[in-house]
């Protein structure tokens, strides 16, 4: 599944960002590029997760994270909290082919 792998590459790159002082001093030094490019890879994977029937709410927190991570303190925490549920929502995500169900003839 597309928004098993986005959550997880999602989910990891918020992580990142929201490590303490480096993360803050990255986000500084590229003059608030990665907050947009997040904001729109997440906006990407909520509409694959819509339209593959899997759980969003990752990608709607990781969008709240990106809208706000210039606020030093707040944007650690959104990132560092949209990171794990991301991850977490990625790793339960299952695969389409263990939903299939086989009938035998």
């Amino acid at each position: 599944m597309v928004s098993k792998v986005l959550k997880l590459v999602s989910g990891s790159f918020e992580l990142l960002l929201g490590f303490p002082i480096l993360g803050g001093m990255f986000i500084l030094a590229t003059g608030w590029t990665p907050l947009w490019f997040m904001f729109f890879f997440h906006l990407v994977t909520l509409i694959i997760c819509a339209k593959e029937g899997t759980r969003y709410y990752g990608s709607v927190l990781g969008l709240a994270a990106s809208a706000l991570g210039w606020i030093p303190f707040l944007g650690m925490g959104l990132h560092i909290l949209s990171g794990i549920v991301l991850v977490a929502d990625g790793l339960m995500t299952k695969d389409s082919r263990s939903r299939r169900v086989y009938h035998r003839r």
